[in-house]
C-alpha cells in the first residue's frame, strides 16, 4: 500500500466587517490554494446564499468524479489498445437536503467516446468497467455512481 498525501488551505474571504454576526451578514467567499497552481475562487451553491459565478463544493465534487472516471478510462484504453479520440462528459449529480445537512443520492456520468474504427468500440465500451473500478474518487464516496456511455468510431 502506497500513500499519497495532498494539501490545501482555505480561506473565508467572505467578512463584510461584523464577521459571522448574523445569517445574512456575510458572503460565502472562500479561495482556495494548492502550492503550484492557480488559486480558486469558492462560494456555496445559490440555494445556500452563494455567488453563482463562483465554483461550490458539488461543482467540484462532481468535476472530480468526471475527471477520475476519464483518466481511469485512457489509461484503460491504451493498455488496451483502443484510441480515444475524443472523451466528453455530461456528468450530473442529484443532492437532497434534510434539515441542516444533506447528501448526494447519485452520480451519474454519461461519456460520449469517439474511437478511431468500428472494431475498437465494444472493447471501448468495455473499458468504462476497470476505468470506474480504479477511479479513486469514487472508490471514496458513499452513493452511486454509474456510467452510462455512448461509443461511436470517427468517420
Amino acid at each position: 500500500m502506497t500513500q499519497h498525501t495532498y494539501a490545501v488551505t482555505a480561506e473565508w474571504t467572505g467578512n463584510t466587517g461584523t464577521g459571522s454576526s448574523g445569517y445574512r451578514a456575510y458572503e460565502r467567499s472562500v479561495s482556495a490554494r494548492v502550492e503550484g497552481k492557480p488559486e480558486l475562487a469558492l462560494s456555496a451553491d445559490r440555494p445556500f446564499r452563494g455567488d453563482p459565478t463562483r465554483w461550490n463544493p458539488e461543482d467540484l465534487l462532481l468535476s472530480s468524479l468526471s475527471t477520475c472516471h476519464m483518466l481511469s478510462y485512457l489509461h484503460a484504453c491504451v493498455t488496451g489498445g483502443i484510441v480515444v479520440l475524443s472523451y466528453v462528459d455530461a456528468a450530473e449529480g442529484a443532492m437532497v437536503t434534510e434539515g441542516n445537512g444533506g447528501r448526494f443520492a447519485e452520480v451519474v456520468l454519461r461519456p460520449r467516446v469517439v474511437v478511431a474504427s468500428a472494431d475498437m468500440i465494444d472493447a471501448a465500451v468495455a473499458a468504462h468497467e476497470p476505468a470506474h473500478e480504479w477511479c479513486f474518487i469514487a472508490n471514496s464516496v458513499n452513493f452511486p455512481v454509474r456510467v452510462q456511455p455512448q461509443v461511436t468510431a470517427a468517420e
